[in-house]
């Protein structure tokens, strides 16, 4: 395979599981090739150059098949990262980067993707058939956002942060939680959804205000069944009612 000695993309995948919020996480092992030893291992985001004559989206989808075997979902690019010194910051990228036959010296600029998905739905694998040299990297994982590993390759910790201050201020103006939700909802598991990712607590009245003033969120004539405590109103979110609202542009805001 041809790759773009230049370009990369870098994937940050964040999951929701309904009680934290989590990011996904690869491990970069480094052995020696006569003993097989561990010289260093760290967490690397799921990345890789991107191949010649590849749309840049394509890449990063194509990226996330192969190493976590994640696919389907919606890519939001969010900033491209470009310092010369990028690649080169850290003993131990510089030792891989020669192992697999780069210049650590080299300028190579990474686009960045994040997205949100339900971690609960997805099965994380390594596909047997890699496309890229750099087959070091494995065991897919889900990570707290709260503990975050302290080691991490290149800049991806930088790139992780950013990725998830675009998340939180994305989740205040567009429709990205309620991809999360099942069909019916209560307002209560919204609201804990909104607090997890934003890390910070609501006023309940007050949220649930909010949200009823937003015409796409759609009370129900049911309530919650077969629960112990006393059954809650159940809603459902009105795609179409969300796109006219938007096209008036008026989004979502909390």
């Amino acid at each position: 395979m041809d790759f773009q000695d230049y370009v990369s993309v870098d994937c940050v995948i964040f999951g929701y599981d309904f009680e934290r919020l989590k990011v996904l996480l690869l491990e970069r092992v480094m052995l020696d090739q006569a003993t097989h030893k561990v010289i260093f291992s760290d967490k690397i985001l799921p990345g890789s150059h991107v191949l010649n004559n590849e749309p840049i989206e394509a890449a990063a989808k194509r990226v996330l098949v192969e190493f976590t075997g994640i696919e389907d979902i919606p890519l939001h690019q969010f900033k491209t990262f470009g310092d010369l010194d990028r690649l080169s910051r850290q003993e131990r990228d510089i030792l891989w980067l020669k192992n697999i036959h780069q210049d650590p010296s080299q300028r190579v600029l990474t686009v960045g993707f994040y997205s949100l998905v339900d971690a609960n739905k997805y099965k994380l694998s390594v596909t047997k058939q890699q496309t890229h040299p750099e087959m070091f990297k494995r065991n897919p994982a889900w990570y707290d956002i709260e503990t975050i590993p302290e080691e991490m390759a290149y800049d991806h910790k930088q790139i992780l942060y950013e990725a998830l201050s675009y998340l939180r201020e994305g989740v205040k103006y567009n429709p990205l939680v309620f991809e999360l939700l099942p069909e019916k909802f209560t307002l209560g598991l919204l609201q804990k959804i909104y607090e997890t990712i934003l890390n910070t607590t609501f006023d309940k009245r007050n949220f649930r205000r909010k949200l009823l003033k937003m015409p796409f969120i759609v009370p129900l004539e049911e309530k919650q069944q077969k629960v112990a405590h006393k059954p809650a109103q159940l809603y459902r979110f009105d795609w179409k009612l969300y796109q006219q609202v938007k096209r008036n542009n008026h989004d979502i805001m909390l």
